[in-house]
């Protein structure tokens, strides 16, 4: 029994999601429950997204729970377990249960209590119907991650009980040999099912759902037609990098640092990555993409004065609310500065949109519901007006003091990015705010190494072994257009002392230095030993499980500060030099550091859900991040959602594979092709295609 397959349906109850099935980020984080923690025991057969409707939510748990040709074992739902009004996904899945399930829902309840206070405002739902079992998940990833881990373990016997299995047969052994059977142990033991006590501290930057790289950073010997490399031993561990003054007789045979999955990887980032400096920007061009390091409050009344909504006239509206008759006009009111006479009751005054309304005006009559009746002796200025308007009422068209913002009150949050769309420049000039405090951006410089490399514009003709410089002005491309400023360091030649003074010169001017080649096994690969020997630094990473960019390595070097003496961390990103392996790494790895460093949150690239345009062969051994064109897919495979189609050949050095890119299609390892219509997980690069 314990090698049974159980099958399982999700749900998402989302409007938003039902929308734009991009918007979605459950998906992704509970498949990723279920076969990282799930014990090879589940299979997620079908997913589907609808708004929170409960006729909606109930007519496709039954299509599974009562039609289905085959049992659905277990269906998720998450989303509409909350108090707003349109959270109904307890009230729609309760009345479909024949049995409630107590047990489960305390199980999750206790865990996220444990967590925060607030999972008192989750009314989570569980049960079964005929054969299945129903658990509501919260709407949040973080939220429906932990709901899940909570009872993963123990759903399995659940399950298995509802199919219909006999209870003798499955409960013989006792309670202690279902307890091993699941990998747990009642209270007071060490439980062996904890595989997500550390999952918390990922779930804000780092869900990228790899995870597939421990133990294959060997034997990479299987064809796909794009070169692979062929290993024959099996690396041990050694304690340092290269000592280049022993000569390439006495290199390394294999690499001394241990290879991480991705995961790994990116926890090593965030551990290592220099916190946020706060400084004070001022409110104009340059503040978008910078972030918020406080709360920011409102100097002022948006509007500072009653104004007008409308053009037309303002009036003193008498108690019975009748305006109609004829009205002398007594002044005028511009949207502009000046000082304007008070009203009276039986006069009116003309004003335009946006115009202060005279002292004593209790409303807004607008032109369309007037008719001129007299000219003053000038023919130009208007003398009487025929107001038609009845039952009319104070405050009509009138927008009131602090109607849009009031004083002292805080219009954007700590920890908010200004973006270039204008609408944060725009509020904090309406209120008056002129400065603000902010994390400040580091500054990143770009170098690549290697006596081969050429300047991409030199005008005569290669050499036998020269290769033109594509990554550099590649990476200062990527991250300007992430928003971060970027420094040319130029090509340093493969000579230890040059590139130790290259590399010294470069971390007094920048904070991050992003380093291509040199960081492979060969006898002129000096960044490792430059970083470890000469430069004192400490290389936290130096292999990560994926393709491409096995060889990425991360590292900090203390670095005295001129002004202050002061030591300081600076980060050093040595990417391979293999151009698509480069651009790859730094969307994985240096982008989330940036992002930290500047206080942004989330980090890294936005993650979506997308459905295969054709067929993608995975490697064998590792995860891939396969560059892709993600686009809208009105008729095909994407269903009206979002559709991922390969740019061709991935081998490593094929710049090629990078035009017209703007996803990473995140591929698990496998022997199998994942067929056209799949859906998977992409990292976006860039905007998503209208069309293809």
């Amino acid at each position: 029994m314990s090698h049974t397959t159980l099958r399982v349906a999700l749900l998402i109850v989302s409007t938003t999601a039902a929308r734009d099935p991009s918007t979605d980020a459950s998906e992704g984080v509970l498949s990723e429950v279920l076969e990282k923690e799930g014990g090879g025991k589940w299979e997620l057969v079908d997913t589907k997204i609808v708004s929170d409707v409960v006729t909606q939510i109930q007519r496709q748990i039954m299509l599974w729970t009562d039609v289905a040709a085959d049992t659905v074992n277990l269906v998720l739902t998450t989303g509409g377990t909350g108090f707003a009004v349109s959270d109904n996904t307890p009230e729609a899945i309760s009345a479909l249960l024949h049995k409630p399930a107590p047990g489960i829902v305390h199980g999750m309840l206790t865990a996220s209590l444990s967590v925060t206070p607030f999972a008192m405002m989750s009314r989570p739902v569980a049960g079964v119907r005929n054969k299945s079992i129903i658990v509501t998940l919260p709407g949040s990833p973080k939220g429906a991650r932990e709901n899940l881990q909570a009872v993963l373990k123990t759903l399995p016997h659940a399950c298995l009980q509802a199919a219909g299995i006999d209870s003798r047969v499955l409960h013989a052994g006792g309670v202690k040999k279902l307890e091993a059977e699941a990998g747990i142990k009642s209270s007071g033991g060490t439980s062996h099912a904890s595989t997500h006590d550390h999952s918390h501290q990922h779930d804000h930057d780092h869900s990228h759902g790899h995870g597939h790289g421990h133990g294959h950073g060997h034997g990479h010997g299987h064809n796909h037609g794009h070169g692979n490399l062929v290993r024959h031993t099996t690396p041990s561990s050694n304690p340092m990098s290269n000592d280049p003054s022993l000569g390439p007789s006495r290199r390394n045979r294999e690499s001394p640092f241990p290879m991480l999955s991705v995961d790994e990887a990116l926890a090593k980032i965030k551990e290592h990555t220099p916190s946020p400096e706060i400084i004070t920007s001022k409110v104009d061009r340059s503040l978008p993409g910078h972030v918020l390091a406080e709360d920011v409050r409102a100097r002022e009344n948006v509007p500072a004065f009653r104004a007008s909504i409308v053009d037309g006239y303002a009036v003193v509206v008498p108690k019975d609310g009748n305006m109609k008759g004829v009205f002398p006009v007594v002044s005028v009111s511009h949207a502009s500065p000046g000082e304007v006479e008070p009203l009276k009751e039986g006069q009116i005054a003309r004003i335009t949109t946006g115009a202060p309304l005279p002292p004593g005006a209790t409303s807004v009559i607008m032109v369309e519901d007037t008719i001129l009746k007299t000219l003053a002796e000038d023919g130009k200025e208007e003398k009487e007006v025929e107001i038609l308007a009845d039952h009319v009422r104070e405050g009509e068209n009138i927008r009131e003091v602090g109607s849009d913002v009031k004083a002292d009150s805080t219009i954007l949050s700590k920890g908010e990015r200004v973006s270039a769309v204008g609408g944060e420049i725009g509020l904090l000039a309406a209120v008056g705010v002129a400065e603000v405090c902010t994390y400040r951006k580091p500054v990143v410089g770009v170098l690549s190494t290697g006596d081969e490399i050429v300047e991409p514009g030199r005008p005569d003709a290669l050499r036998l072994g020269e290769v033109r410089d594509t990554n550099r002005l590649t990476l200062l491309a990527a991250a300007a257009e992430c928003g971060f400023a970027a420094l040319d360091l130029g090509i340093a030649a493969d000579r230890p002392g040059a590139l130790e003074a290259t590399l010294r010169d470069a971390l007094r001017r920048v904070d991050f230095v992003v380093t291509t080649g040199g960081v492979s096994m060969g006898e002129l690969d000096l960044l490792k030993p430059t970083l470890e020997r000469a430069l004192g630094g400490a290389i936290h990473f130096g292999r990560v499980a994926m393709k491409p960019g096995k060889p990425t390595t991360f590292a900090t070097v203390p670095v005295k500060e001129s002004g202050s003496g002061e030591r300081v961390q600076k980060v050093v990103f040595a990417l391979p030099g293999n151009p698509a392996s480069a651009v790859v790494s730094f969307h994985l790895f240096v982008l989330p550091a940036l992002h930290q460093a500047a206080g942004v949150a989330p980090v890294g690239l936005p993650r979506v859900p997308v459905a295969l345009a054709h067929d993608f062969t995975p490697d064998r051994s590792r995860p891939e991040y396969h560059r892709a064109v993600a686009f809208v897919d009105r008729h095909g495979s994407g269903g009206g959602g979002l559709a991922a189609t390969s740019t061709g050949g991935q081998r490593s050095s094929m710049v090629a594979s990078l035009r017209g890119a703007n996803c990473l299609v995140c591929m698990p390892p496998g022997k199998e092709p994942l067929k056209k219509g799949t859906k998977v997980d992409v990292l976006l690069m860039g905007p998503v295609r209208s069309e293809l």
